[in-house]
C-alpha cells in the first residue's frame, strides 16, 4: 500500500455538504488518510419553479434531489467520518463575503491547527446566456432540458466570480499568509474547475468564473512554488452529485469514451494524489477528470 504523506495532515475543504457530492467525498478520501477534515459548507436556497418539479421522485437522482441535498449542513457527512474512524468538524460561511475567508481559517486553526491543505471545491452556479428575455419565455421546455435559464446580467456575473474565482484568490492568499507567518514550508492547494472551462453556452458565467479560477491556480503555482506550496487544478467532467437524471444519464454515456458518468469518488483520488507526497514536484497543472468526456481530439 502507497503511503500518501497525509497522516496528521489539516485538509479544509469548501463545499462538502451534499452527501452526495465532491466535496463530501474528498473530505471522507482525506479522513481516511488519517488526516483531519475541517468542512466548510453553505446552503443554498436554491429558487426553483416547485410546479414544475415531480418531487414525488425526490429519491432518484435529478434536480430534486440535488435541491435537498444542497440545502443540509454538514452534520451528516461529517458523522460518517467519525463512525468510519476519522476526524471532522464543519462551519457555515458564505464565500460571497470577503470577510468570511479569514474568519473560516480561524475556525479550522481553533479546531485542528494550522491549515496544510486547502480544497477550493464550493461554488455558486445559475445557468445564463447572451441570449435575450425573449427567447426565453418557455420555462417548462427549459427546465425539461436543464436548470432555469436566464439572460446574463450583474447579479449572475456577480454571483458566480464571488465564490467561484474571488473567494479562490482570497483563501489562496490566507493560506499562503498563514504559513508564512508559521514558517512551515510545506503547503498544498487543489483547484475544483469545471471542463469545458473555456466557454460553454447556456452556462456562460459559471464557465468564466471556472476559467478565472484556472487562471489564479497558474500565477499562485508560480509565486508560492519557492514557499513549497504546490497548487494544482482538477476539472471534472459529468460527476453523479444527485442532479443528473437517469434518463439523461442515458445519453451522456455514449459521450463518454469510459462509458459511465463520473462518481465524486474520482474526483477525491485526484485530489489525493496532488496532495500527496508523490506529487511534491507536481505544480500548476490542469488536470481532466472526465472519462474521455469533451477530449480533444486532432482531425
Amino acid at each position: 500500500m502507497i503511503d500518501l504523506g497525509l497522516e496528521g495532515k489539516i485538509a479544509l475543504v469548501t463545499g462538502g455538504n451534499n452527501p452526495y457530492g465532491i466535496g463530501a467525498a474528498i473530505a471522507r478520501s482525506f479522513a481516511s488518510q488519517g488526516a483531519r477534515a475541517f468542512i466548510h459548507y453553505y446552503r443554498q436556497n436554491i429558487d426553483m419553479p416547485i410546479d414544475k418539479i415531480d418531487n414525488s421522485k425526490s429519491t432518484e437522482c435529478g434536480l430534486p434531489l440535488f435541491f435537498e441535498q444542497q440545502r443540509k449542513t454538514a452534520d451528516e457527512v461529517v458523522k460518517d467520518i467519525r463512525e468510519n474512524g476519522g476526524q471532522a468538524d464543519s462551519w457555515e460561511y458564505n464565500l460571497a463575503d470577503p470577510e468570511n475567508i479569514s474568519e473560516l481559517f480561524d475556525r479550522a486553526e481553533k479546531l485542528f491547527g494550522t491549515v496544510d491543505i486547502l480544497v477550493n471545491n464550493a461554488a455558486d452556479y445559475m445557468a445564463d446566456t447572451f441570449l435575450p428575455d425573449i427567447d426565453l419565455k418557455d420555462e417548462e421546455a427549459l427546465w425539461e432540458g436543464g436548470p432555469l435559464k436566464t439572460t446574463v446580467n450583474a447579479e449572475t456575473h456577480d454571483l458566480h466570480f464571488a465564490v467561484n474565482s474571488r473567494a479562490v484568490a482570497l483563501s489562496m492568499g490566507e493560506f499562503a499568509k498563514r504559513l508564512i507567518k508559521r514558517n512551515k514550508s510545506w503547503g498544498r492547494i487543489i483547484n475544483i474547475s469545471a471542463d469545458c472551462a473555456w466557454g460553454c453556452p447556456g452556462e456562460i458565467s459559471y464557465r468564466a468564473s471556472k476559467y478565472a479560477l484556472e487562471s489564479y491556480s497558474r500565477s499562485a503555482a508560480a509565486e508560492l512554488g519557492p514557499l513549497g506550496i504546490t497548487v494544482n487544478v482538477v476539472s471534472p467532467g459529468p460527476i453523479q452529485t444527485g442532479y443528473i437524471a437517469p434518463e439523461e444519464e442515458k445519453v451522456l454515456i455514449p459521450e463518454i469514451p469510459l462509458r459511465r458518468v463520473g462518481k465524486p469518488e474520482d474526483i477525491a483520488d485526484a485530489v489525493l494524489f496532488f496532495a500527496s507526497e508523490q506529487a511534491d514536484w507536481i505544480t500548476g497543472q490542469l488536470l481532466f477528470v472526465h472519462g474521455g468526456h469533451r477530449m480533444a481530439l486532432g482531425r
